[in-house]
């Protein structure tokens, strides 16, 4: 087995987890990364596995942001046997994930490119970051349906604003 687009090797729990984590958040399609193998695929194996799921769990739900809980799966795989642990990623959809520490910058946010996380430009960040937005807002259902542009026109005349003429006109 060889890494991919979708698959990622870690021969052991790293600092680099987390931005492999919101690379695949980022990606399309998601991925995988498997602990406890070499970068060619072969297994090396993972001592107290179910100490270190608890601990890959905690890290991702700490230090990413969006929230990525729902979007990862966390199991343990014999592979030669060797216990592995196996992170499967789905694609989140409030994109761009990035890293809690670093903020929503190039520092913070990762895509998968080919076999590696690659840092986003600050133009994708802000293009992914303005559709995420508009896909939400959109999706917004308001309470009340029966509203007109004159119940706000009442409504800013009862807190005291007044409005410009212009905008005035445009709630009339």
């Amino acid at each position: 087995m060889i890494e991919i687009n979708r698959i990622e090797y870690k021969r052991e729990l790293s600092e680099g987890l987390e931005r492999e984590v919101v690379s695949f958040l980022n990606y399309r399609k998601g991925g995988t990364i498997y602990l406890g193998l070499d970068q060619s695929g072969e297994s090396v194996g993972m001592m107290d596995v179910d100490q270190k799921q608890l601990i890959v769990k905690d890290r991702i739900k700490n230090n990413i942001r969006s929230s990525a809980l729902g979007l990862f799966d966390i199991i343990t795989e014999r592979i030669s046997d060797k216990n592995v642990i196996k992170i499967t990623i789905a694609s989140g959809l409030e994109k761009p994930y990035y890293l809690k520490k670093y903020g929503m910058s190039e520092k913070g946010c990762y895509l998968r490119l080919g076999s590696s996380a690659e840092p986003m430009s600050s133009k994708m960040i802000d293009e992914l970051y303005a559709k995420r937005t508009r896909n939400t807002l959109s999706k917004i259902v308001a309470p009340r349906q029966d509203l007109k542009f004159s119940d706000l026109l009442m409504y800013y005349n009862e807190l005291g604003y007044t409005l410009r003429h212009t905008m005035k006109k445009i709630l009339d």
